[in-house]
This record gives C-alpha cells, structure tokens and sequence, in this order.
C-alpha cells in the first residue's frame, strides 16, 4: 500500500522531533532521508551516512544537486557548516563503534519484542541488505518508518516477524501513517494517533497486542496541533 507525498512527509516531520542538539543520527533510504528538510534551525545535528558523509543537510533544490555528493541510497544532499568525508571503512567504524546517537530506518515487519525485519522479501530481487543489520544492533536508539499495513492490507507490526530479521531486539520505537507506538519491555505502547485515524482503526490495523497509553496523542498534521 502506497503513501503519498504528503504523508511520507508528515512521518518525516514528526520524526525529527526525536532528534535532539548534538546527535549523530544515521538516515536509512526511502522517508527517513526526508527528515533533514524537517529539523528545526535551533537543532545541530551531523547526519551520516555509510558512503561517507558526516553532516549532510536538507535536499538540494532542483537544478541545484552535485552529481559527486549524494547519500548512501544515491540520492543528492547538501552539506552543513562543518561537514566531513571519509570512505566507507570509517563510516562503518562509527557505526561498530556505537558513535551513533540513533538511526532511522524504513521495515517490512516489526514483532512485539522489537524484532526487525527490514531487508528481503523472499523471492524477491533486492539490491543488498546495506549497512542496517550493523545499523540496527549499534546505533543507540533504533526509529522505524513504515506504512503500518503491508500492499495487502495486512499488518506490518506483528507478533512475530515472518521475514528474515535484520536484527532482534532493537526496535525502539515506530512511526507508522497511523501511529506511534514505543517498544517496552513489556510490549508495544501506542502513544499517539495520526488523525483521521483512531485507537480502534490503529488497534484492528495492528498485529499485535497494543497496550494504550494513559493519554493517547491526537495528532493532526494538517493543523500541526497536539490535543
């Protein structure tokens, strides 16, 4: 099931508020790379990305990208005051080192444990798993953006993951096009809603058992307000 422009970039702007000033912060391909155009001017953040960029900075506008600076997808970025290159050895070092602060990543499945299933659909032809099975175990927070139901219209949060996993236990939290919902140690807790939807939709969309947060968040992108 497809998402347009629009949604992917609500899912974008509402996951750059778990960054805060002074993280290094990995992006994965797909919606996260749209979190850089959505970072407040008052929060410093490096970017890296395995390639060998640390501190990229919004999407260059059209007509204006460098065919020699991109992201680790391809992708043409910017840079920001201060930014550095290296080859990927090093960008893999920061990585193993566990210098991440947190990365985001996109997924196929998410279990209740925090289990990630992010790289291949068997079958399927796929490019390469990349750098996220490293990624998943040793940045220090892992946030997932997916669409919360599959091109089915079956549940991407579920018990347990049906395809290969990149990574166990490492899913903090996920932000779907109907919800957030934060991995505990002692299950999944919904702790905001993306209107139109509600707890029920989210609850019947979901694949797992959901605890409900005392007061669940109504958020409303297309007014920008929290209730």
């Amino acid at each position: 099931m497809g998402m347009g422009v629009d949604i992917r970039n609500q899912m974008a702007n509402r996951a750059a508020k778990e960054i805060q000033s002074g993280m290094i912060v990995n992006l994965g391909i797909g919606i996260p790379s749209l979190i850089p155009n959505h970072i407040s001017k008052e929060v410093e953040v490096l970017f890296h990305a395995e390639n060998g960029v640390l501190g990229m900075g919004p999407s260059p506008r059209k007509g204006e990208e460098d065919p020699t600076l991109c992201n680790a997808a391809g992708y043409p970025v910017t840079t920001v005051r201060g930014a550095s290159y290296f080859d990927s050895a090093i960008a893999f070092g920061i990585i193993r080192s566990g210098y991440l602060d947190m990365t985001f990543l996109g997924g196929l499945e998410v279990s209740e444990d925090g289990d990630l299933a992010n790289w291949i659909v068997p079958g399927k032809r796929v490019p390469g798993i990349g750098g996220a099975m490293e990624l998943a175990q040793k940045a220090k927070k892992v946030v997932v953006l997916m669409n919360h139901l599959n091109k089915d219209g079956e549940p991407k949060i579920v018990k347990q993951c049906s395809f290969p996993l990149t990574a166990r236990r490492c899913v903090s939290l996920i932000i779907t096009d109907m919800a957030v919902i934060e991995v505990t140690s002692s299950g999944l807790l919904l702790k905001e809603v993306i209107a139109p939807h509600t707890i029920e939709e989210v609850i019947a969309a979901t694949g797992a058992e959901l605890t409900i947060a005392d007061r669940v968040k109504v958020l409303d992108p297309r007014k920008e307000e929290h209730s």
